[in-house]
This record gives structure tokens, sequence and C-alpha cells, in this order.
């Protein structure tokens, strides 16, 4: 007798972990990369959208606005980019290395660590807010509206934590579509309740500077209750659960080993970013201007870099897990090529032809001519800071940040005494723009050695 062989069951899916640590590399950071650009744009444009309805209420307002913007920033970095990306390393190596245990206790490691952050840096802002709005320079109506605004904003803080340490867990997971509908999301919610509330519109009353605070606020509750829905749903395989028994010192060694040296990242860009435009500001007004329309164009190529990295980052870390070390090395390398390539053909362009972006903001010749300057000398720097950048948060990936951490700090010790040097001669403010574009290609190379040199494992 013969017996009929039963026909084969088809093969299953890969998962997402699967993918991201077997999958073809190219394709797989394009799919995991591809939510986060469209999610930084969006950003992009909510915030054009602000500074325009912040303007139609008045200069004191929009003067305000700008004393308080460095410390939402700051806020936004550390716990987005910096405490973040220690999260989803964190997450991504543990799901590598296949340790059920780490993957539970994490989130709500990191979910803690969000809560203390955010209340802390909310009393900050409350108690010691005046003083440091008055230190960056807040005088008169500025000041007033200043910290009108920074108070309701300094509530949303706990809110920006909470919302960004659990999308770095989803993140970490490879999640990255819904950490960028909650960005799309609470974008637009936060341009339609604070120029509704800030401008009275539709019948609502016109609270100013305090309305345009008030949309940030709901903007950052509705991010975090959404965030924590998505994380308590009972089919994920790293969801947030409050168990006191996960809350052990190795889970938050493991978070902080990373997002504890990552969180000197964004206060040295803050610090080069000041540094560069008292520099400027010393050439006076128009060339300041012109400067603005040009660092405007590098501000809008760093979430380009940010959705290459931070697609790279759970790729690296769950090869990192499964003891892949030369796959977590070519992921890194692919992705700091894609990033140098991207913002390297947008840097020839402005090269060649930077009326192109200059002439969309300006009308006035002295201050074209500066903005084309600096597109020239400073746009041959574009593709290392994509690397210096996108290298960084591979390295978060791999767990091994500190080294990618010192060359922002070469970054930042070229700028400083590069500036002293070149303002104690009277230099022109071309070499300006030369030394921000040699500090770029610094933050390239540097980045690109440590990755080279760091040992990974």
């Amino acid at each position: 007798m013969t017996s009929l062989a039963e026909p084969a069951l088809p093969k299953p899916p890969p998962t997402l972990q699967e993918r991201m640590l077997h999958g073809p590399i190219l394709s797989t950071l394009g799919r995991l990369a591809a939510p986060n650009a469209i999610a930084m744009t969006s950003a992009t444009i909510v915030s054009v959208a602000e500074t325009t309805y912040v303007g139609l209420i008045g200069t004191p307002a929009l003067a305000g606005v700008t004393l308080v913007f460095p410390v939402v920033m700051l806020n936004q970095m550390m716990s987005g980019g910096a405490m973040g990306g220690g999260v989803s390393s964190a997450v991504a190596r543990a799901l590598g290395a296949d340790d059920q245990r780490a993957s539970e206790a994490l989130p709500f490691c990191a979910f803690a660590i969000a809560a203390a952050a955010g209340l802390g840096f909310a009393v900050l802002i409350w108690a010691f807010g005046p003083a440091i709005f008055r230190l960056l320079g807040g005088r008169g109506q500025a000041l007033e509206a200043a910290v009108a605004y920074g108070r309701i904003v300094a509530f949303g803080l706990l809110f920006v934590w909470l919302s960004n340490m659990m999308a770095s867990i989803m993140r970490g997971s490879g999640r990255m579509a819904p950490p960028a509908v909650m960005m799309l999301a609470s974008g637009l919610l936060q341009v339609i309740v604070g120029g509704t509330l800030g401008l009275g519109l539709f019948g609502a009353p016109r609270l100013g500077i305090e309305g345009v605070a008030l949309g940030q606020l709901v903007a950052f509750v509705a991010s975090a209750i959404a965030a924590f829905v998505l994380l308590r749903l009972p089919r994920l395989k790293v969801r947030l659960t409050f168990d006191l028994a996960h809350l052990k010192w190795r889970h938050f060694a493991d978070i902080l080993r990373v997002g504890g040296i990552a969180v000197f990242s964004p206060i040295q860009s803050v610090s080069t970013v000041l540094i560069l435009t008292a520099l400027v500001a010393r050439f006076g007004t128009e060339p300041l201007a012109g400067y603005g329309i040009g660092a405007r164009l590098e501000f809008l190529l760093v979430p380009i870099a940010f959705s290459i990295g931070i697609a790279s980052l759970p790729m690296v870390g769950v090869a990192i897990g499964a003891r892949e070390i030369a796959r977590a090395r070519k992921v890194a390398w692919t992705a700091g090529g894609v990033a140098a390539v991207t913002l390297g053909l947008i840097g020839a362009v402005v090269v060649a032809a930077p009326g192109l972006w200059a002439g969309l903001f300006t009308r006035s010749p002295a201050v074209y001519e500066t903005a084309c300057q600096y597109l020239r000398i400073a746009g041959v720097g574009f593709p290392f800071m994509g690397v210096g950048l996108c290298l960084y948060f591979a390295s978060q990936g791999s767990g091994k940040v500190f080294a990618p951490i010192l060359a922002q700090t070469a970054r930042l010790a070229i700028v400083a005494l590069g500036g002293w040097a070149l303002a104690g001669a009277g230099a022109p403010i071309t070499a300006v723009f030369a030394l921000i574009a040699v500090s770029m290609v610094a933050l390239g190379l540097g980045a690109a050695l440590a990755v080279k040199l760091t040992p990974w494992g």
C-alpha cells in the first residue's frame, strides 16, 4: 500500500524580531525608518505653524516662547533621543538575548525613570523658571510672557517624559509606526488647541500665550495616554506591567549605562548652537538673519538622520543580544552610509545652488548673500553630520555610546576654541561658517572612528 504524503503547511511569516535579526538590512532599515521620517517632518510643520500663530499674538509672546523653547527642546531630546535611546537599547538587547524577565521588567523601570525625571524638571521650571528665563536674556514683557507660558508648560514636562519613554519602549521592540502616529496626532492636536485658545478662534476665549501653552499641555497629556494604552495591550511581547518585583537595580543600570551617558549629547548640542549664534551675532542683525535661514535647513536635516539612526538602534540591539556582532556592525555602517548619501545629496544641491533655499525666506540682498555663503560652505559638512548622528544612535543599540559622545565633545571643543580664536583675530563671517563645516567633519569622522575602535558585544 502507498500512503499519500500530507501537504506541507505554509511557513508562517517571520516575526518583526526575526526580520530585524535575519532580514535584508537595507530594506528592513527602510521600513523601520519611514514612519519616523514622516513623523519628524510633521513635527517640523507643527513648529512652523505654532511660530506663525504665536507671532500673531504679538512680539512679546514670540520672544517669551523663544526663551522657554530651549528648556522644552532639552527635555524632548533627553527623554526621546538620550534616555529614550537607553530604553530602546535595553529592550532590543533583551529581545535579542531572549531574556523574557528583562523584557517584562524594563518597561516599568523606564516608566519610573520618566516619572521621576519629568516631575523633577517640572518642579525646577515652576520654582526657578523666572530666574532661568532672566538669565537667558528675558526682560520686561518678554519675561512676563515666558513665565506665564513656562509655568503651564512645566506641568506638561512629566507627560513629555512619559510619552517619549513609552514610545522608546515600542521602538526598542521594532514597533516604529505607533510612536509615529502618536507624534502626528499630538502635533495636530497641539496646533488646533493652541491656535484656537491662543487666538480666540471659533468663539473660544482669547487666552494669548497661556492658550498656546495649554495646547502643548493637552497634546502632551493625550500622547502619554495613547502610549500608555498601547503598551498595556495583552497581546504584546513587550508591554507595561506594574509589578514592584520588576524594579531591580540591574534593569535600571541596563538603561542608565547608555541613557545616563547619552544625556550629555543634547546638552552639548544646545551648547554648540548657543556658541555659534553668539559668534554670528557679532556681525549684526542681517548676517544673523542670513545665518538663521541657512541653519534652518540644517535643523531640518537632523530629523532625517534621526529617523535612519533610530531605525538602526533596535536592529543593532537585537543583533548584540543574540551575539551577532558582525551583523550589528553591518547594520550600523549601512545606516551611516544611507544617512551620509541622503544628506550629502542635499548638501551638494545647496552648495551648487544655495539660492534655491535662501530665496524662499528673504528679499534682502544682504541677508540673502549671507545665507548663500553659509550654505556654500557648511553644505560640505552635511554628509559628515549625517554619519555622526546616525552612528550615535546605532551605538546606543550596542550599549557602547561613550566614544560617540566624545566625538560630539570634540565638535563642541572645535567650535568653542576655534570661535574664541576667530573672534580674537577679527576674522570674517565666512571663517565662522568654515569652522561650522570643520566641526561637522570632525563629528562624522570621530563617530566613525569610535564605532570602528570600540569593541561591541
